[in-house]
């Protein structure tokens, strides 16, 4: 009896734990304007520097010191390398676990400040990634932010599925995909993943969309052109733009450094700028449609009071 007793009581203190933690999640999100994740069907589409570039783009676009990345890539985590943040450990105060600051005062959670080195491998299953990132959402002092990147690992498993289940209130998704016939395949699983779960569809970003010669500007499409454009009208989901090879992305991505400050007028840049400004009309146009629905909700319950009295 005294075992069946300890083990209630161990329940018991767990579920207020987890309640607790709930509580300070909705608490921090709350201060968050807005929370977008980043998926892909695949692995191998460039997922995660879109993620960092869109974050820097958007810091540039007057959001400086008030964009944060999540990498919940738990078993990869790639984010703090991009942004040169590779070695840093997190810091602790009273009022909780506070991020890494990057560029342009990026602030940046990853497994990646946990590990004792680069080369450490994660082996969790799926209930320990759950609660790492409800712990990332719910115990780091993100502060008040205008948006939360969320870069999730390819797929439709267990971090995906465990964020949409912790943020109901998501914004929405963009999916990144390559031209290719293989990974436009695969796409469609994330576009049906989304829709299944509620999460609103941002839009389709063709990464790795050409190379442009930097000596004669030519143009060659290396893995053939034009099949996020297709998948969007196909699935009827935004296409938000094209983002050409650049072997920059890659160089300044090892060196930790952001490519779009380096680098605004290479054409890649610009597309990551176009694809920002979209993304931002995505958002304005979704606050005017809640607040409209807002009020007429409330004419429509002062009617139904009028009628009342």
């Amino acid at each position: 009896m005294s075992c069946m007793s300890d083990r209630a009581v161990e329940i018991d203190e767990r579920r207020k734990q987890i309640q607790e933690q709930e509580q300070r999640l909705r608490t921090r999100m709350g201060k968050i304007k807005h929370k977008i994740a980043v998926i892909s069907g695949k692995g191998g589409v460039g997922k995660s520097t879109v993620t960092v570039n869109l974050a820097i783009a958007f810091a540039m676009h007057g959001h400086a010191n008030r964009v944060g990345i999540l990498d919940a890539d738990i078993h990869g985590p790639s984010v703090p390398k991009m942004l040169g943040l590779t070695g840093q450990r997190l810091q602790a105060g009273p009022a909780g676990i506070f991020p890494a600051l990057g560029s342009l005062g990026i602030k940046v959670i990853s497994m990646d400040f946990l590990l004792p080195d680069e080369n450490a491998p994660v082996i969790w299953r799926g209930p320990l990634k759950m609660t790492a990132i409800r712990q990332f959402l719910s115990d780091i002092v993100w502060g008040e932010l205008d948006l939360l990147l969320i870069d999730l690992p390819p797929g439709t498993g267990d971090e995906p599925l465990s964020v949409a289940q912790l943020l109901p209130e998501m914004d929405g998704v963009v999916i990144v995909t390559i031209p290719s016939e293989v990974s436009q395949i695969v796409v469609k699983k994330a576009v049906m993943f989304s829709k299944k779960l509620g999460m609103p569809i941002i839009g389709i970003v063709e990464n790795m969309s050409g190379f442009v010669c930097p000596n004669c500007g030519a143009k060659v499409d290396i893995f053939q052109s034009g099949g996020g454009k297709r998948i969007a009208d196909e699935l009827d989901v935004t296409f938000l733009g094209s983002i050409p090879i650049d072997q920059k992305i890659c160089e300044d991505a090892d060196k930790g450094m952001p490519f779009i400050v380096e680098r605004a007028d290479s054409p890649a840049s610009k597309a990551f700028m176009e694809i920002v400004q979209k993304i931002e009309r995505f958002l304005e146009h979704k606050k005017q449609v809640i607040s409209g629905s807002s009020s007429a909700d409330i004419n429509k319950k002062e009617g139904k009071m009028e009628e009342k009295l």
